[in-house]
């Protein structure tokens, strides 16, 4: 900032006061520009950052759907399967019969998930660039908790998703179907209730993480889950 001196001499009290007037204005204007272009610059960035989340969350949340409609479409064919095999077993019949009804089926006999991958780019740029910081702090606080909800979910289905299926002696009992052999229906009923333990709770757990993302956007998220 350049402060022009002035060029006659101060005669009085009165002139003085006058151009010491002038400078502490022309410093406060100038502060004032600078505050208010800095401001500016601020809200600009955290309307690009606001747009960016609110598209990677859109997308993320019309993926958990079709993760959701898909699944419902997978276990289907499991759950018949599980229902085909507690009813032979509660009606007393011969483990012979159940073996059959269980080869008709043995297609079924498979843990098939749809599970989405969740994008965070656009979270993460925000936060390194520090424009999520200018963001509303009550649509922030939603967006942070959005994708800490995102985090917990992936590292639940990474870590913990499977942690109930035994997975060899699933093996076992494929390998003995694959080959027409008998096997045995109450461990063969235990291996189903796994699978679709595992699965449930993986819908269960997208459907949570769907109502917090509609939470977190709000009007945007076009109403409530289609299925």
């Amino acid at each position: 900032m350049h402060i022009e001196p002035p060029n006659a001499r101060l005669g009085s009290t009165r002139d003085f006061a006058k151009h010491y007037l002038m400078i502490v204005l022309s410093i406060l204007t100038a502060l004032g520009l600078e505050a208010w272009i800095e401001h500016a610059h601020h809200a600009r960035a955290a309307e690009e950052a606001n747009q960016h989340i609110r598209t990677e969350l859109l997308a993320n949340l019309a993926d958990i759907r079709k993760s959701i409609k898909s699944n419902e479409r997978l276990m289907a064919p499991l759950q018949h399967l599980d229902a085909t095999v507690a009813a032979d077993i509660h009606g007393n019949l011969p483990a012979a019969t159940i073996n059959q009804h269980i080869q008709a089926q043995k297609s079924a006999f498979t843990l098939s998930i749809n599970w989405p991958t969740f994008a965070s780019q656009s979270w993460d740029v925000a936060v390194a660039n520090q424009s999520a910081s200018w963001i509303d702090d009550a649509q922030l606080r939603r967006y942070s908790q959005a994708y800490a909800d995102l985090r917990e979910t992936s590292d639940w289905f990474t870590h913990d998703g499977v942690i109930l299926l035994d997975v060899p002696a699933m093996e076992r009992l494929h390998t003995r179907i694959d080959f027409d052999a008998s096997v045995d229906p109450l461990e063969f009923a235990g291996s189903v209730r796994q699978m679709l333990h595992t699965s449930t709770e993986a819908q269960s757990h997208l459907q949570q993480l769907e109502n917090h993302l509609l939470d977190a956007l709000g009007n945007d998220a076009g109403g409530g889950a289609p299925h």
